[in-house]
């Protein structure tokens, strides 16, 4: 049976604009009680009092940070009921010809970030007698493409953890999800051209997906749910047609060919390039 967030005190990282912001907005529409946690401080405060929530800082590379999150969100609230871990930054362009200092900044974000998350709020949602964390992966991790090697590594391994983590914490009261977007309208596709087959999606989609999840777990929530069947079948395709494939729909170009310039503002904010 699907349960109602109504109440639910949510936790959500990268919370200031774009997927966090719209599932912030989301959730609090629902009657949930929202905090959002971001590098840029003054910006999630600015976005929660627009829905009544709770903006505070927060660097998901530091353990000390997160920790120090969550205190805040359970001295303000008293529980927490679910985590959306959402923090996270794409780095695009050919793997050698991209500085590897921006390259490796997405596995601490985007992983390490993760894993900081769950290792954090974990014990004290089983204190409290269970909870909930969503995590949000990509389609990447499934279909792989040229000028994103080390992000779609990252969101593949998300996928791993949020299985293996599924696993061993179900037991306790604590269930694991993820939430696979497609290309996503939000500042990480800036200057690219999206692929034929698939056209991006709104923020909006993805937040009544985690939504969704919070209501009910499943394990996994593809937005939209048709590309659940194209990333099913990619994995099984042999890498000549993955290429083939790539040419036809222009997969294979995406994120090696793409307008410098209407990037700079997201990579200046996200690697400082």
């Amino acid at each position: 049976m699907a349960r109602s967030v109504r109440n639910k005190v949510v936790a959500i990282t990268g919370g200031a604009r774009g997927i966090g912001e719209a599932t912030a907005k989301a959730l609090a529409a629902a009657g949930a009680r929202v905090a959002v946690g971001d590098l840029d401080a003054e910006l999630a405060q600015r976005s929660a009092q627009a829905y009544g929530g709770l903006g505070l800082p927060l660097d998901v590379t530091s353990q000390e940070s997160f920790a120090g999150f969550l205190d805040k969100v359970q001295a303000e609230y008293g529980r927490i009921d679910g985590l959306v871990n959402n923090a996270g930054i794409m780095v695009i362009g050919k793997h050698l010809d991209v500085p590897l200092e921006g390259q490796l900044k997405q596995l601490d974000i985007n992983l390490r970030g993760v894993i900081l998350g769950v290792h954090e709020v974990a014990p004290r949602m089983i204190a409290a007698g269970g909870g909930q964390i969503v995590n949000i992966a990509s389609l990447a991790g499934k279909i792989a493409a040229p000028g994103a090697a080390v992000y779609s590594a990252t969101k593949a391994g998300v996928l791993s953890l949020t299985e293996a983590l599924d696993a061993e914490l179900s037991g306790q009261g604590v269930r694991v999800a993820a939430v696979l977007p497609s290309f996503t309208s939000t500042g990480l596709i800036d200057g690219t051209t999206p692929p034929k087959l698939s056209p991006p999606i709104q923020p909006e989609q993805v937040a009544a997906a985690v939504v969704a999840l919070l209501g009910r777990h499943r394990p996994i929530a593809t937005v939209p749910p048709s590309m659940a069947i194209s990333a099913a079948q990619w994995g099984l395709m042999p890498n000549r047609a993955k290429r083939w494939m790539g040419r036809k729909t222009g997969m294979d170009t995406m994120f090696t060919d793409f307008d410098h310039g209407a990037r700079a503002a997201y990579e200046h904010r996200t690697t400082g390039d």
